[in-house]
């Protein structure tokens, strides 16, 4: 019965730190990453201590199936891409959205509508799911065309990472949209993902 249950600690704990490093950012951008803290230290705490209980129940029965899902887990875990899938996943699967706001700010049925700031929009309900961190994008206009900043993480004080809309795909420059743009990634004709901290 002891064996059954400590099996049972191992898959659920591993299993937990699977889904949180598969939904760690959909759950900081409804939480904060302050309040995430407190999930991450119970996840990988727990994960911990059944791992520790693990080791030690395989030198005193000779059992190592829950020791094993432990170390599989912890392979998956150093190695799978978990951020590049689900920043994958979230592309493809709003791409002809993003699209339509893009469209929506080109043709200027969306204007920028924050106080104080002439280059954000607050994304109406039906699309404020496509910009991560307030549902708010950054549009930047050069040569009457419209670049526009999705964003996929808002830093806490600067930085942030997201999906640029680029006209006539050109590459988006270091300093655009008042960053400091360090990574540049293309993605799809007139589309990039950029990284700025």
């Amino acid at each position: 019965m002891k064996r059954n249950r400590l099996l049972f600690l191992a898959l659920a704990s591993s299993v937990l730190v699977i889904l949180i490093a598969f939904f760690q950012w959909n759950l900081i951008d409804i939480i904060t990453e302050f309040l995430m803290i407190p999930i991450w230290l119970v996840v990988f705490g727990f994960f911990i201590v059944i791992t520790i209980m693990t080791v030690m129940n395989l030198f005193k029965n000779k059992d190592w199936k829950p020791l094993a899902i432990q170390l599989i887990t912890i392979i998956i875990w150093l190695f799978f891409p978990f951020t590049e899938v689900m920043l994958d996943l979230d592309f493809k699967m709003n791409k002809l959205e993003r699209e339509e706001v893009v469209e929506l700010v080109i043709n200027g049925t969306l204007k920028p509508n924050v106080p104080n700031n002439p280059s954000a929009i607050l994304l109406p309900e039906k699309y404020e799911k496509l910009s991560k961190g307030g549902g708010q994008i950054f549009i930047e206009k050069k040569n009457k065309q419209y670049s526009v900043l999705f964003f996929t993480h808002r830093g806490v004080l600067d930085g942030f990472s997201g999906f640029i809309y680029s006209p006539e795909d050109r590459k988006p420059n270091q300093d655009d949209f008042n960053g400091d743009i360090k990574e540049i990634k293309k993605l799809d004709k007139n589309w990039y993902f950029v990284v700025s901290y």
